[in-house]
């Protein structure tokens, strides 16, 4: 299950909660009442491999490319 991040608007608390990504996301805060908004998650693992964006990139080169290869006559 993903977890969310919430901030209260009128007490500014913020805390995290595991959901099910088919549940409607909080609205009231249990300590005050007050309207929640739910946060951009900060726990998001992005890897850049390679020298670009595309997953092609990090991946090695074949060996045996027919345009390296010269012919003998």
């Amino acid at each position: 299950m993903p977890t969310y991040d919430y901030r209260c608007l009128d007490c500014q608390q913020e805390f995290e909660i595991f959901q099910s990504i088919k549940d409607d996301p909080l609205t009231t805060c249990e300590q005050c009442g007050g309207n929640l908004k739910r946060l951009i998650s900060k726990n998001v693992g992005i890897a850049f491999k390679g020298s670009g964006f595309y997953v092609t990139d990090s991946k090695k080169a074949s060996s045996g490319t027919s345009s390296s290869k010269k012919s003998s006559k």
